[in-house]
């Protein structure tokens, strides 16, 4: 009997559950979710005995009856289910406006910045403290001292804005006092319902999108169909503009130097191409390339200490992933991944390859990581340099300790107020925080 397409519960039901009871609580064999192992609490650990067994404990080896990917599914749906468990127990901070949260190293109070927004997808401060906000639905919004001015920009770019498409990303020009250059990366709508992402500069003058220039825009033959994996963030230093650029749910292209989609690029901050791009002059690449292999790039922050690019990308079911992006690096998607198909059906069993790059950290379970920002300010000193990751699907903002690339540390400073997809260190050191739904951004503020 063939099992490939068979999804995860089902296997389990069928290979494990006899011993190890129909909700992994334990019977002849041990409970599943009480994060307690005797054989090693590791994936290795965990893939090694469902392939070879321990036969002194009774547990019959698997090898030879399920692959590779079943044996890397059972391991992610163990892992779901024992986060599952784990979550059940445990009490997270919800901060309010009314409350005091204590984490583990600060005070915070939770302030409403504005509760008008529709769908907010990025935040970037300009020079003079006004805050830029994109809607999903394409409109770049202003919020000044507190106040959400009452209509949007005009003028700026139409946007396919369905599904995981729209005006995704905002960012300010370091230079943005002198030069005046915002950049605004979407959806691009294409003919028959097609779109791809593109990058686009402008001026904001009197509340109109002014001297708009084209940064990144692909030919019309690579746009594809679909609402799914557009990316897009952006970082601006030292004269280059990178960018992440989704696969648009074909996962293959991500592997293809020909085809812009799953990758981070790089370019000059007009949109010109640098000559020591890693795969400029090939006939065969794009010349934007800086690395690939990249799935659905939802974060992206230059650590300021190091100069190092830090990314965050969706995996599938299990394998978010936490990288540091490095100059014509593969990171592997499709070939490794630690997750599965989000039916619950394999992928692969391969999560490692050689010339293939290893995730610094990834979460499985997923927790659908979004924007990522290094904490810059002086009002939380115990959060200084550290790494503040969004998540939606899970709800939680978590605080990640880097030492010497590694992340050494990390904690849910909040979770279960909204689904988190941008962040940003305010030029008052407060943190500040969009929330998709319900429509809201809010700052963390020191708590006296």
């Amino acid at each position: 009997m063939t099992t490939q397409g068979q999804d995860v519960r089902e296997l389990y039901q069928t290979y494990c559950a006899n011993c190890h009871g129909a909700r992994l609580e334990g019977g002849l064999g041990g409970n599943l979710v009480d994060d307690t192992w005797k054989h090693g609490a590791d994936d290795d650990s965990l893939t090694r005995v469902i392939r070879e067994g321990v036969v002194d404990a009774g547990m019959p080896a698997f090898g030879a009856t399920l692959d590779e990917a079943q044996v890397r599914g059972l391991v992610v749906y163990l892992r779901e289910m024992g986060a599952r468990a784990a979550a059940a127990q445990t009490e997270f901070s919800r901060p309010t406006p009314e409350t005091v949260t204590t984490s583990e190293v600060q005070r915070f109070r939770l302030e409403v910045v504005t509760d008008r927004l529709e769908i907010p997808w990025s935040l970037a401060f300009l020079p003079d403290g006004r805050l830029l906000v994109t809607e999903r639905a394409g409109r770049l919004r202003v919020i000044t001292d507190d106040r959400l001015e009452p209509g949007p920009i005009t003028g700026t770019p139409k946007v396919w804005a369905q599904s995981q498409g729209g005006l995704m990303a905002v960012a300010v020009h370091p230079e943005n006092a002198t030069n005046g250059w915002i950049y605004l990366a979407f959806s691009d709508p294409g003919s028959g319902g097609s779109a791809m992402t593109a990058i686009v500069r402008g001026r904001i003058r009197e509340g109109r999108w002014v001297d708009q220039e084209d940064v990144f825009r692909i030919p019309a033959p690579y746009y594809k169909r679909g609402g799914v994996h557009f990316g897009c963030r952006m970082v601006l230093h030292d004269g280059y503009l990178f960018f992440t650029h989704g696969e648009r749910g074909a996962a293959t292209d991500a592997q293809d130097l020909s085809r812009p989609n799953g990758k981070v690029h790089r370019v000059h901050d007009d949109g010109r191409v640098p000559a020591d791009n890693p795969f400029a002059g090939r006939r065969d690449a794009f010349a934007t390339i800086w690395t690939y292999g990249n799935r659905n790039p939802q974060g992206l922050a230059l650590e300021p200490a190091t100069g190092t690019l830090w990314e965050t990308e969706h995996g599938p079911r299990g394998g978010d992933e936490l990288n540091v992006i490095e100059h014509g690096r593969n990171y592997g998607w499709p070939v490794i991944t630690y997750g599965m198909n989000y039916n619950g059906t394999p992928i692969t069993g391969e999560t490692v390859r050689e010339g293939m790059e290893q995730p610094v950290v990834h979460w499985t379970p997923s927790i659908a990581v979004g924007d990522i920002a290094f904490y810059l300010g002086d009002a939380f000193p115990s959060w200084k340099g550290n790494l503040f990751v969004t998540a939606l699907a899970a709800e939680e903002l978590r605080r990640l300790v880097i030492t010497d690339g590694r992340v050494t540390h990390q904690e849910v400073v909040f979770k279960g107020i909204g689904r988190i997809r941008s962040v940003v260190t305010g030029p008052d050191g407060a943190l500040y925080i969009g929330l998709e739904g319900p429509g809201r951004v809010v700052r963390l503020v020191p708590a006296e």
